[in-house]
């Protein structure tokens, strides 16, 4: 028994040792859970504080931001704060009867030093010409009608099909999503934007259209403004939606199917009808760069808008060219390089030249048969053969009729072509032969580039609706009182002619003979009149314009394989003013014997305003130049009989030297 005990003592001591071994286990593991709890609540403190951090200073950065974009009312915001915070049942305090008066104040002057780049709203100095003009007791006299120029109208889409649906009632051209779009879904945005290369319309499954009203083409985006300048003047003067009409469109369309598709023409007839018989009144139309007078011969022809020879005559009061491609803009824009073609719209083709290759540009704007209409029209005669062009300068070391021009000799088998230097009407040619089958239809059906002088060749292009975009094809509205203004600017380098590298080849493409004609389906008059001459295997370059080329030297001078010339920074002086000088002069192009007037606005842009102020005269920021603006206001107001011509360039010289008769 007493061993028996022994061994149970025993047993006992080994147990509590065990117990006591376990006791410091349980032990070591708490102390280390305790630790691991502690370090976990060191790095929540951590990241709380960094919350508590970066949340406020987020929100701090915004508020700062979105304040930049509005115009702060502070006594305002508690109240709107309320009423958003009563919607959930949350109650804030009542603030005391603060005076905010300093710190509106204080927040001006900071708004007032950010540099004009960084300003998005308004400073109130835009409805400086308004008031000016309302000083003098003018006020709104004619409703007015606006017309914007290429890309300038936002796009939205209307498509619901799967692969589309993601954009519903989205901007795909202007506004901040556009550039999301072309960030994240790229080539879903390219396909959307696409038009169908055999029809010009819509290609399967996408559906865009213009956005409608005011706001379609006020602003390209935010802060980038287009029209509203002008509208805000107009406003002043007691304009509003009831007497001004701004009147978006797809610009990627032809003119026929922006009829065709969308009814532009036939609603724009309608809305120029309903202002008169509501005003009483006559209208003013003011269209910039791409709008044409395309509109006045479809609602003459008694084929489409059937309104008659006087439908003109009565309702139009004035017609404001602004920036007109009347003649041409040069043919960088076809090879998809960006160039001073940027200009057009910068916003816009920043866009297109950052997130798309040449080769993608080619083949957007190769499908947007709308661009097609200005193309180069004329041909030498008015842009000038191989020694000589009428703006040529009388020391130029190069002449600009050379519109193509080839510094290194061509390669093997390009002499098939005649590829050396060569005239517009020769590069013309060359350059649309070497577009897609398609693209080459698409121009033969809707559009003509010649001149006519025949008068009664004239008269029957009034039912030919190719001839329509052309001014030297097609004769002036029978509208004797209507008063005509072309208004543009001049002192900023333009591109005029190029220096191209030889062509390169890609893969086993070949360049052709080019002899068959192109059979075009138009109703209207012989099909093949104006139609062109295709190859069966368009080549695709590697290199269009010689962009090593540069030399500020030499006169004319040359920038990245183009040669400057005069104009407003995208539009050819000749093309800007040569119709509006001497070609509406003749009676066979204005057998009404409207009367033209011709104001050029010098280019004087402020080097410290990115957009140039008050008195630029660039293609596209002309619209908020207070010289623009002023002459759009007196004709609005029926002061249109102040305006004289004006001229700052030589124009007049340049014109007279065209071929004419």
């Amino acid at each position: 028994m007493a061993l028996t005990n022994r061994r149970t003592k025993g047993h006992e001591g080994e147990d509590i040792d065990r117990s006591e071994a376990s006791t410091a286990s349980i032990k070591d593991k708490k102390r280390k859970l305790e630790g691991e709890v502690e370090e976990l609540k060191a790095k929540k403190s951590v990241s709380c504080l960094s919350g508590r951090i970066l949340f406020p200073l987020g929100l701090i950065v915004g508020t700062v931001l979105a304040l930049a974009l509005v115009e702060p009312n502070l006594q305002e915001i508690h109240a709107h704060l309320t009423i958003l915070l009563d919607e959930y049942d949350i109650r804030l305090p009542e603030l005391p009867e603060l005076d905010f008066t300093r710190v509106e104040y204080e927040w001006q002057r900071l708004r007032n030093s950010i540099p004009e780049v960084w300003k998005f709203t308004n400073d109130g100095r835009e409805f400086e010409v308004g008031e000016a003009m309302k000083a003098r007791g003018l006020k709104a006299e004619y409703p007015i009608i606006l017309i914007p120029g290429v890309v300038s109208t936002g796009l939205e889409s209307w498509s619901t099909s799967p692969d589309y649906r993601a954009f519903f009632r989205q901007k795909l051209w202007g506004g901040f999503n556009m550039l999301t779009q072309v960030t994240f879904n790229r080539e879903k945005w390219m396909a959307a934007m696409m038009l169908d290369p055999l029809t010009g319309l819509d290609p399967p499954g996408a559906k865009i259209r213009a956005a409608e009203g005011i706001d379609a083409a006020s602003s390209f985006i935010q802060g980038y403004w287009i029209w509203s300048k002008i509208i805000e003047n107009l406003a002043v003067l007691d304009y509003d939606t009831n007497n001004l009409h701004l009147a978006p469109y797809d610009w990627r369309l032809s003119y026929y199917n922006l009829e065709e598709r969308d009814g532009y023409f036939s609603r724009l007839k309608t809305a120029i009808e309903g202002f008169k018989r509501r005003q009483k009144k006559k209208v003013v139309i003011a269209a910039h760069s791409m709008g044409s007078t395309y509109f006045f011969k479809w609602v003459e022809s008694p084929l489409h808008g059937g309104g008659g020879s006087q439908w003109v005559e009565d309702h139009v009061e004035a017609y404001i060219s602004i920036a007109g491609t009347h003649l041409a803009t040069m043919s960088a824009f076809l090879s998809g390089e960006m160039k001073d073609t940027v200009q057009m719209n910068p916003a816009g083709a920043y866009v297109l030249e950052r997130f798309f290759s040449r080769k993608e540009r080619q083949k957007l704007f190769r499908s947007w048969a709308g661009s097609a209409s200005m193309w180069m029209k004329g041909g030498n005669d008015v842009w000038g053969n191989g020694s000589h062009a009428p703006d040529d300068d009388c020391d130029s070391s190069h002449s600009h009729g050379e519109l193509i021009a080839f510094r290194r000799t061509p390669l093997p088998g390009l002499e098939l072509q005649g590829t050396g230097n060569m005239t517009a009407e020769q590069a013309g040619s060359w350059i649309l032969e070497h577009t897609p089958d398609t693209f080459q239809r698409m121009i033969a059906t809707n559009y003509s580039f010649g001149i006519e002088r025949d008068e009664e060749v004239l008269a029957r292009n009034d039912l030919d609706h190719r001839k329509w975009t052309n001014p030297l094809e097609v004769r002036l509205p029978n509208a004797p009182s209507m008063k005509m203004y072309c208004v543009y600017g001049h002192g900023k380098e333009t591109e005029r002619s190029y220096w191209f590298d030889p062509v390169e080849e890609e893969g086993e493409d070949r360049l052709v003979a080019l002899s068959q004609p192109l059979e075009c389906n138009s109703n209207d008059s012989d099909p093949n009149e104006s139609c062109l001459k295709v190859g069966s295997s368009p080549i695709t370059w590697t290199s269009w314009i010689d962009s090593e080329y540069t030399d500020g030297n030499t006169n004319p001078k040359i920038r990245n394989g183009v040669k400057m010339g005069e104009g407003d920074g995208t539009v050819s002086l000749l093309s800007l003013g040569s119709m509006c000088v001497e070609g509406w002069k003749r009676p066979r192009w204005n057998p009404a014997g409207i009367k033209v007037i011709t104001v050029e606005l010098p280019h004087q842009p402020i080097a410290s305003i990115p957009r140039g102020g008050a008195n630029t005269s660039d293609h596209v920021d002309i619209l908020g130049s207070t010289g623009l603006n002023e002459i759009i206001v007196k004709v609005a107001t029926g002061a249109g009989h102040e305006i004289q011509d004006s001229y700052v360039s030589k124009i007049r010289e340049y014109a007279a030297k065209i071929n004419w008769d």
